[in-house]
C-alpha cells in the first residue's frame, strides 16, 4: 500500500492555482470539534509526530490562522500540552482546546 498523501493548497482569496505537494509518511486527520464556532479541524501528522497544514473551518479566522502558523512543524504532543484546557468565554473549551483533544485522540490511536 502506498503511504504517500496528496496535499493541495488553494488560496481562495487570491484565486491562485493550487500547489500540489506529495508528502511521504503523512497521516491526514479530520476532527469535528464540539462546543465551539469552528466546525472542522484538519491537519497532517508526519512520521515524527509533527503537525503540518493545520486548518480550521469557521471560527475566528485570524486567530485560527495564527495558531496554524505557530504550531507548524511542532511536535503534536507538545502542542496538545500547551493548548489543552484553554477556554473561550464560558464554553468550557475553545478551538485551541479542541485541537488538543484532536491530537490526543489521534496519538492514542497510534499507541
Amino acid at each position: 500500500m502506498d503511504d504517500r498523501k496528496l496535499h493541495v493548497s488553494f488560496d481562495s482569496e487570491n484565486l491562485a492555482f493550487p500547489e500540489i505537494k506529495v508528502q511521504e509518511n503523512v497521516k491526514h486527520v479530520t476532527y469535528y470539534p464540539q462546543g465551539v464556532c469552528s466546525v472542522q479541524i484538519d491537519f497532517d501528522l508526519d512520521s515524527e509526530g509533527r503537525i503540518h497544514n493545520l486548518a480550521y473551518i469557521r471560527g475566528c479566522n485570524g486567530n485560527l490562522k495564527a495558531i496554524g502558523r505557530l504550531v507548524e512543524g511542532k511536535p503534536a504532543a507538545e502542542v496538545a500540552d500547551i493548548l489543552r484546557g484553554n477556554q473561550c468565554q464560558m464554553r468550557g473549551t475553545s478551538c485551541a482546546d479542541q485541537l488538543a483533544k484532536a491530537i490526543d485522540q489521534e496519538l492514542a490511536k497510534n499507541q
